[in-house]
């Protein structure tokens, strides 16, 4: 048969199939062709997806057959994701497809895990054999009934059986035993609260575990040593203060260096019960001298409790306090000459002075807090008229010409020196022989140095240029007027000629368009 032969064989077999598929395509959508050209049965586990091809295959060529296979095999994906178990712990998990170990369409009897017991490594799983777990056979630990991955991986969950302390210490066996035998235990106590040292390194679990009882066993001293205590319990139940685990008979407490009172001077000699009277050791003492010392302070508690501050510990009779060494405030000139309670006048822990002159002088400022607290800045500690120092050239007011030899009470009189106004009119008003007609700026014209010297430019400081006949004329002329502030004029010739005015206003204010300033007869030619 030819190739000619062929085609048509080929095309009536087509025709064939094209009318047969009407019959049958719409059933089970489409299976019958599928299921021609499928390679074999699905294993039995898939066998309920066999006719639903795009189950696993999938209809849409973006969607990975992984991914489907993932969607029902949830668990294998969770190991994926978390990198555990044996498909999570594989090298390039995330990349495998999962057809290259797993084959389907093998009948339903197939072996799709395809799993050697025998070679398999179980250390590519999460539980590594290690021990005894080394020979044992498989279905030692993994049912039949059970999938490999549903095996716990806790001791107790195989052992229970094995536990002769009945739960008593909890499910963790591998904390104190080893896969290699149950006997032989590991257990360290310094993993708990309380570690092993010195003798009870060699004790028995017993002597503090009696009847296997490992929770809530007391861990002070006294619980277990009360029958040792030779001091009957008057010093307490803090064993470990003065004595170690090592031996109850050596003694390492250093009252210097275990607590935060040294023992010094007169302090050294004493006797624990001195000052531990009531319930030893135990008993939370102050550690402030006139805790102990009441009895023996002569000031009455006026000098407050902090005794140390003035005397030392090797006698009462020995004081050790220097003002100036040991505060912030050095006493000088007639400070040096106080008592004490001159100004500790509710003791010195009670009240708490201010370091600012103020602070105690309050009554004698006689500016009335104007000039602030810090009266340092002019007055000294050897009187408050003693070489009195201000420099008025800082303040907002230099002190220039006839000012500078001007004593202080010319213009603070009230020695309220912050009341004192700058402007000149404020000292000056009796001397303004203008009447305030040229305002209350007096330094735009006059200096410091002397009310005769005076200067001021009309033509250059103002906005009307005298010439003419206003040349001659004095400033009372024209500035009749007191004002209050800032002096302001018309500069207009009607303000000042209305009465001059021949034409009774009826050629406007402005005259200059006519008449010049040297009088008021010269006319302008146009």
């Amino acid at each position: 048969m030819n190739w000619r032969c062929l085609r048509v064989v080929g095309v009536l077999c087509l025709v064939a199939m094209s009318f047969y598929s009407k019959a049958v395509w719409a059933e089970k959508d489409g299976f019958f062709f599928k299921k021609l050209m499928m390679p074999g049965p699905v294993i039995e586990g898939h066998a309920e997806y066999e006719q639903k091809c795009n189950s696993c295959h999938g209809s849409d060529q973006a969607i990975t057959q992984t991914s489907l296979c993932l969607d029902c095999h949830e668990d294998v994906a969770s190991d994926l994701q978390l990198a555990k178990g044996l498909h999570g712990r594989m090298a390039g998990a995330k990349k495998r497809e999962c057809r290259g170990c797993h084959s389907d369409h093998i009948g339903r009897q197939g072996d799709i895990v395809k799993m050697d017991k025998d070679s398999f490594d179980h250390k590519a799983t999460d539980f590594d054999l290690t021990g005894k777990h080394v020979g044992l056979a498989c279905v030692s630990c993994h049912l039949p009934e059970k999938k490999y991955r549903e095996i716990s991986d806790q001791c107790f969950s195989c052992h229970e059986t094995d536990d002769r302390h009945k739960g008593a210490f909890g499910e963790e066996c591998q904390y104190c035993h080893s896969s290699s035998k149950w006997s032989k235990t590991k257990f360290d106590h310094s993993e708990t609260d309380f570690p092993l040292m010195g003798r009870h390194k060699k004790i028995q679990c017993n002597a503090c575990h009696p009847d296997e009882k490992y929770k809530e066993i007391p861990k002070t001293c006294v619980s277990c040593h009360a029958i040792n205590d030779t001091h009957g319990g008057v010093n307490g139940e803090k064993c470990d203060k003065c004595h170690k685990a090592s031996s109850w008979e050596k003694i390492s407490f250093n009252h210097n260096k275990d607590t935060d009172f040294l023992l010094k001077g007169g302090h050294n000699n004493l006797t624990c019960n001195t000052c531990h009277q009531k319930s030893g050791f135990e008993e939370s003492l102050e550690t402030s001298c006139i805790s102990c010392h009441k009895n023996d302070d002569e000031h009455d508690g006026q000098n407050g409790r902090k005794c140390n501050s003035c005397h030392t510990v090797d006698r009462w009779s020995d004081i050790a306090f220097d003002h100036d060494l040991d505060t912030d405030f050095l006493l000088k000139g007639k400070h040096t000459e106080l008592s004490c309670e001159s100004c500790h006048q509710s003791g010195i822990e009670d009240q708490e002075l201010g370091e600012s002159c103020i602070d105690c002088h309050r009554v004698d400022d006689v500016h009335q807090g104007q000039q602030g607290r810090q009266c340092n800045d002019c007055h000294n500690s050897k009187g408050w008229l003693n070489k009195v120092r201000f420099n008025h050239d800082l303040t907002k007011f230099p002190l220039v010409g006839m000012h500078a030899v001007a004593s202080c009470d010319n213009c603070h009189g009230s020695k309220k020196f912050s009341d004192t106004e700058s402007s000149c009119i404020a000292c000056h008003r009796e001397d303004d022989v203008h009447k305030s007609t040229l305002g209350l700026d007096c330094g735009s014209c006059h200096n410091p140095n002397d009310w005769q010297l005076w200067l001021f430019d009309h033509n250059s400081q103002s906005d009307f240029q005298l010439d003419g006949a206003h040349q001659d004329l004095s400033c009372g002329e024209c500035h009749i007027k007191p004002v209050k502030s800032k002096v302001e004029k018309s500069s207009d010739c009607g303000s000042c000629h209305l009465n001059d005015d021949v034409h009774n206003r009826q050629f406007g204010r402005a005259c200059e368009r006519c008449h010049t300033s040297e009088s008021f007869k010269d006319i302008r030619i146009q």
